[in-house]
């Protein structure tokens, strides 16, 4: 598939999609966006995913400033200079699965999904810490069967499964993951200037 390609709309919102989710993380101040915290955070494995059941790690029913959602169902949580943009953006995602009905995990299917979802959220995060200087926003979104990331970031560079993938071989095998997972990626270039938004599209469990 092309990764550059426009992405499609998000479409209309599943259930619940309106209002804030909390981020689960602290250290965020400030209702334009910007955050009192320095550096960013990149790798978590797909151990960490594997909640799928109970209450939301970090989830503290209050809303952050860094959180807000869109009359349209996007959740968007900000993450300019943040620490621990990985784990604060599973966290959110997280969240917004629970308010959705994908959480609590009601069998394999349920749970399967759910950690594929976040999986893929700290790939694309991951990515834009180790290779954009970092993310500027996460924005999750769901219509229909349909669950929608997208990571926005100033890099210049494409992010493409390496090409031939070894498994055995470091590094490189975080766009992989995203192909494998997903119904659908790409990557958009911003037309005002430099920068990009790489979004990954998942099924709901059936």
């Amino acid at each position: 598939m092309s990764t550059t390609r426009p992405c499609p709309p998000p479409g209309d919102p599943g259930p619940g999609a309106d209002g804030a989710a909390s981020s689960g993380a602290s250290g965020v101040s400030g209702a334009s966006g910007s955050s009192s915290a320095t550096g960013s955070s990149g790798g978590a494995g797909a151990a960490g995913a594997r909640r799928a059941s109970g209450s939301p790690a970090g989830a503290s029913g209050l809303s952050s400033p860094e959180a807000s959602s869109s009359p349209g169902g996007v959740r968007r949580l900000h993450l300019v200079g943040v620490s621990g943009a990985v784990p604060m953006s599973r966290d959110f995602t997280r969240q917004a699965l629970y308010d959705w009905g994908w959480l609590p995990a009601t069998g394999a299917d349920h749970r399967a999904a759910a950690e594929d979802v976040l999986l893929v959220v700290s790939e694309l995060v991951t990515n834009a810490c180790l290779h954009a200087d970092g993310p500027e926003e996460l924005r999750v979104s769901c219509a229909g069967k349909v669950l929608r990331l997208e990571v926005v970031d100033l890099g210049a560079g494409t992010p493409a499964p390496r090409t031939p993938h070894r498994a055995g071989r470091p590094g490189g095998h975080g766009m992989f993951i995203v192909q494998r997972l997903c119904l659908d990626w790409g990557v958009v270039r911003n037309e005002s200037g430099a920068g990009k938004t790489v979004w990954a599209e998942l099924a709901a469990p059936g």
